[in-house]
């Protein structure tokens, strides 16, 4: 076993057979910089040829979580202090890391534990074996800040079930680990205090069998997600063309859920809902996860260079922390009839890929 630097951000060591990556920020729920994005791809990049690792996990350090997302007080300070080069650095590595993990040649096993969001869906979500426990949190919330989702996961929110796509990407709502695997979002439901012997079977197994079917042997049934008998309404609500169709929809449902989802769309920002709504049913027709990938690029490039509402989404809950944002334009009444073109059509000055 390989000893690890107690400072580092990314704890990189093999035990046995597993190379092991823990994200070690637990005070910020292990929220991903450049930094750790670096080192975890230097790491899956290393271990490509290394035929003493066969497989790789990657989960978090501390008990909040495996990580809740990209550092976006780093992202606003880029941004008002004119820093776009770092900015776009951080995505294109981030990105490449997220199609390097859905490519990776040897299984990699991803436990979202704890609150795993935004950037921490982009390291668990496309894992070949996803776990999740009864602690587990998982979300894509950036219209909460204004923006859209990205690191791939408008890829995984086109697959989801029905209209929960649309769901969960406008509302940011939150999924249980059984949620999870409902959607997509995970394959395995594995109870938070087997993980330890789970690591160990991984690392030390005797024989030649795989790690999914080594998973499996620690797999559980969760209770039951209670998303099935909510779908019909949100089917019926979020297949509408538009935002301002969509909260309509709702609020003519007449049913205390749904007028409480309209409240909520009400309040965000009306152009962040509008270009994810666009984003995740291109999404959908989309052949691959590096085509989302480039779909998302392009959006988030928008936001950081052409529009003020991500800056001023951070701003108002992470920064000044006022919780009233001033959105552009304000209500989603005002929004143009494809308010998602410009974000769509938007050629970044750097390629993705």
């Amino acid at each position: 076993m390989t000893e690890p630097t107690a400072a580092e951000r990314v704890i990189v060591r093999t035990e046995g057979a597993l190379g092991r990556l823990t994200l070690n920020r637990p005070e910020a729920i292990n929220a991903l910089d450049l930094g750790m994005i670096t080192q975890i791809t230097a790491a899956l990049e290393a271990w490509v040829d290394d035929t003493d690792v066969q497989i790789v996990m990657i989960d978090g350090a501390g008990e909040r979580g495996m990580c809740a997302g990209g550092d976006v007080r780093e992202l606003h300070a880029q941004i008002v202090s004119g820093r776009s080069a770092e900015t776009i650095e951080f995505f294109r590595a981030e990105y490449a890391m997220n199609a390097m993990i859905a490519e990776y040649p040897k299984p990699i096993v991803a436990i979202a534990d704890g609150i795993t969001m935004g950037g921490g869906i982009g390291l668990a979500g496309h894992a070949a074996i996803r776990i999740v426990t009864e602690r587990s949190k998982l979300a894509m919330p950036e219209t909460r800040i204004g923006f859209t989702p990205d690191v791939g996961g408008t890829w995984l929110l086109g697959r989801a079930p029905g209209r929960f796509g649309e769901y969960f990407g406008l509302t940011g709502g939150t999924m249980s680990g059984a949620d999870a695997v409902y959607l997509g979002f995970a394959d395995h439901f594995v109870p938070s205090d087997r993980l330890g012997a789970l690591r160990e079977a991984l690392a030390y197994r005797a024989d030649p069998t795989g790690p999914a079917e080594i998973v499996l042997l620690f797999d559980e049934t969760p209770d039951p997600s209670e998303l099935p008998a909510s779908r019909e309404w949100i089917d019926d609500a979020f297949s509408e063309d538009t935002v301002a169709e969509i909260v309509a929809r709702l609020q003519a449902q007449g049913t205390t859920d749904a007028a409480a989802i309209a409240d909520l769309l009400e309040g965000l920002a009306p152009t962040g809902l509008a270009v994810t709504l666009d984003a995740v049913r291109e999404a959908r027709a989309l052949p691959d996860l590096r085509a989302a990938l480039e779909s998302e690029y392009r959006r988030v490039m928008w936001f950081v260079t052409q529009h003020p509402d991500l800056v001023e989404g951070i701003r108002a809950q992470l920064v000044d922390k006022d919780r009233n944002p001033r959105w552009d334009p304000a209500t989603i009444a005002e929004l143009g009839p494809d308010a998602g073109a410009d974000a769509r059509a938007y050629v970044p000055q750097r390629p993705l890929f």
